[in-house]
C-alpha cells in the first residue's frame, strides 16, 4: 500500500519556501509516496511538482516586509471569518486524505502566525485512531530573535512531533548556533544534508553565462534596491568588462521592473528568472544574490566567486545568519544588511575576485530530498 504524505507550506514574501518543498515533493513522489502538497502562499505558475499533488489554500502572504501581520492577496487583514474558513477548509482536506504522515514545513519552528490553522491540524492528527507520522521539515537557519517565551512554545508545540527534519550540511551550519533550545529537540532531530534541485538543469546549454556576472534576487518582492545598486556597482569593478546578466523574480513589482530594463547599459542582459540557472552559476565567473536558502544552496554546489546581500530587518535575521557563517568561513564575501550601496558591493566584488573560489572548499551535502525520502520511508516501514 501507498504511504500518503500531506506536506503543508506557507511562503509569504518570497517563493523560496514553496521552491524548497515542491522540490521535496517532486523526489518524495518519485520514491514512491503519495504527496499532497497544500500551499497557503499566492499562487506560482509553472511550479513543477512531478507526481506529486497540489491543493491551493485560499491565499495569505505578509501585510509587508516585517513578516510580523498577515493579510490577503490584495492586502486585506485577516479576519475570524476567513481564519475559521480557511480552517475548516485544511481540516477537511486532511480528514479526506487520511494521510500516514503529516509534514509541515517551517513550523512549529516558524510560522507561528498560522497557529490559528496547524494547532488545530496537530489536534486532529494526533485524534485519529491511527495517528500519522507528525514531521517538521525546517531550513538550516532559524530566526534569532524569537524571545525565550516563543522557543519555549516552539518545544512544548514540538512535543506533539515524531521528528524535524533539518535540511543543512551540519559540518558547514549546525541548527544549535541558531536555536537555543537545541538540546530539548535533538534527540529526534535528524540532518538530511541541504535540498538541492539535482536535475533543474539535466538539458541547459552548457556554455550559457560563460564568464558572466549573475545578479539575482530570488522572487524579487525586496530584490530591486541589490539589482539597482549592482547596475551602478558594475563600472567601479574590475569586471565592468563582462557581461552582466539580472535575473528579475515574478514577484518584482512592474514599474521596478521597467525602471531596472531602462537603466541597464551595453553588454546587460535584463530577463526574468531562468530554470537554468544552477547552469548559469557553474558558467559564470560571479554570482551576486541576496542570501536565501535555495540561492546559496545553489551557489555552494554549483558557483565559483559570489557576493551575498542577505535580506535582512530587526526581526529577520536569518539570511544575515547564513552569509555570516560562509564569509567566516572565507568561502564567499557580503554586505551586511543596511549597507548596500554600489561603493560597498563593488568593494565586496574585489573581495571575491581576489579570494578563493568555493570549489575549492570541500564540497556541501547536497543530498538532502533523498535523505528526506528514506527517512519517511523508514518511518512507514513495517
Amino acid at each position: 500500500m501507498t504511504a500518503r504524505v500531506f506536506f503543508y507550506v506557507q511562503h509569504l514574501l518570497g517563493i523560496g519556501h514553496l521552491r524548497r518543498a515542491a522540490t521535496l515533493a517532486r523526489a518524495l513522489a518519485a520514491g514512491g509516496f503519495d504527496v499532497l502538497l497544500v500551499s497557503g502562499g499566492a499562487p506560482v505558475d509553472g511550479l513543477a511538482l512531478g507526481g506529486a499533488r497540489l491543493h491551493q489554500l485560499p491565499p495569505v502572504r505578509a501585510a509587508d516586509a516585517r513578516l510580523k501581520e498577515l493579510a490577503r492577496l490584495d492586502g486585506t487583514p485577516l479576519d475570524e471569518a476567513f481564519r475559521a474558513s480557511r480552517t475548516r477548509q485544511l481540516l477537511d482536506l486532511f480528514e479526506a486524505e487520511q494521510p500516514d504522515i503529516l509534514l509541515t514545513e517551517q513550523f512549529p519552528f516558524g510560522r507561528t502566525q498560522l497557529r490559528f490553522e496547524l494547532l488545530p491540524l496537530l489536534e486532529a492528527a494526533q485524534d485519529r485512531p491511527s495517528a500519522p507520522w507528525i514531521v517538521s521539515s525546517i531550513r538550516d537557519v532559524l530566526r534569532r530573535t524569537a524571545s525565550p517565551a516563543r522557543v519555549d512554545e516552539m518545544v512544548q508545540t514540538f512535543e506533539a512531533f515524531d521528528a524535524v527534519l533539518v535540511h543543512a550540511d551540519p559540518a558547514l551550519v549546525r541548527l544549535d548556533d541558531s536555536f537555543p533550545a537545541w538540546p530539548d529537540i535533538q534527540a529526534r532531530a535528524l540532518y538530511t544534508g541541504y535540498v538541492s534541485d539535482a536535475d533543474s538543469d539535466a538539458a541547459a546549454d552548457i556554455a550559457v553565462g560563460k564568464g558572466e556576472v549573475i545578479v539575482s534576487a530570488g522572487g524579487g518582492a525586496v530584490g530591486a534596491p541589490l539589482l539597482q545598486a549592482a547596475l551602478a556597482a558594475r563600472p567601479l569593478t574590475a569586471l565592468a568588462d563582462r557581461r552582466w546578466r539580472l535575473l528579475v523574480g515574478p514577484n518584482m513589482p512592474d514599474a521596478e521592473r521597467a525602471a531596472l530594463a531602462a537603466s541597464a547599459g551595453p553588454d546587460v542582459i535584463v530577463e526574468p528568472v531562468r530554470a537554468d540557472f544552477p547552469a548559469l552559476l557553474r558558467n559564470a565567473s560571479l554570482s551576486i544574490s541576496q542570501a536565501g536558502y535555495n540561492t546559496v544552496v545553489e551557489t555552494l554546489c554549483h558557483g565559483d566567486r559570489a557576493v551575498l546581500v542577505p535580506f535582512g530587518t530587526a526581526r529577520e535575521t536569518e539570511q544575515a545568519d547564513r552569509a555570516r557563517v560562509l564569509v567566516e568561513r572565507g568561502m564567499v564575501a557580503a554586505v551586511a544588511p543596511g549597507e548596500l550601496t554600489p561603493a560597498s558591493l563593488a568593494a565586496a566584488i574585489a573581495r571575491a575576485w581576489a579570494g578563493p573560489s568555493i570549489r575549492s572548499f570541500p564540497p556541501v551535502d547536497g543530498r538532502g530530498a533523498a535523505a528526506t525520502v528514506a527517512a519517511l520511508r523508514q518511518m512507514v516501514s513495517p
